[in-house]
């Protein structure tokens, strides 16, 4: 099994995106990219820890690619919005790809500049593709809120 990490708004829509996906085995909402130590919820929403609300993504590459779960995560947000995503504003809503390894990196890159020269956007790209960074899970109540919820997705 491999982790891949991914910030692409609110965490409740991206983890029942990934979650559907055959090959991944594990979807963990949570918060990376910042610098305060065992944030909760409503410290990432002050919007001063500076972590992205995040879904960790537990998958078997001989099941499912990591450029498949780029595409993925490429087609269920906007990227080319600076920290926001539809209604939700702030830094902990950014699009942004933590990578885990060199070749996850290089993958990510070169999504990146294939869809910025696809034409597909008129803006820039401002996905940031960063360092896997400690993962801090979710409140309880945040894990698989969409099932949990009754919300169809």
């Amino acid at each position: 099994m491999e982790k891949a990490t991914f910030g692409a708004g609110c965490f409740w829509g991206i983890e029942a995106s990934f979650s559907k996906i055959e090959g991944v085995a594990s979807t963990t909402v949570g918060y990376a990219g910042g610098s305060f130590k065992d944030p909760t919820y409503k410290d990432v929403c002050s919007g001063k820890t500076g972590h992205a609300e995040v879904v960790q993504v537990e998958y078997d590459p001989s099941k499912v690619s990591y450029e498949e779960l780029l595409r993925v995560f490429w087609n269920i947000h906007d990227p080319t919005t600076l920290n926001r995503q539809g209604p939700d504003i702030g830094t902990q809503y950014r699009s942004a790809v933590f990578f885990h390894n060199p070749e996850q990196e290089a993958a990510a890159a070169a999504s990146k500049q294939k869809l910025q020269s696809s034409g597909r956007y008129q803006k820039s790209i401002e996905t940031e593709i960063t360092p896997a960074s400690e993962f801090y899970r979710a409140e309880d109540y945040h894990q698989q809120y969409f099932e949990k919820c009754g919300i169809p997705h």
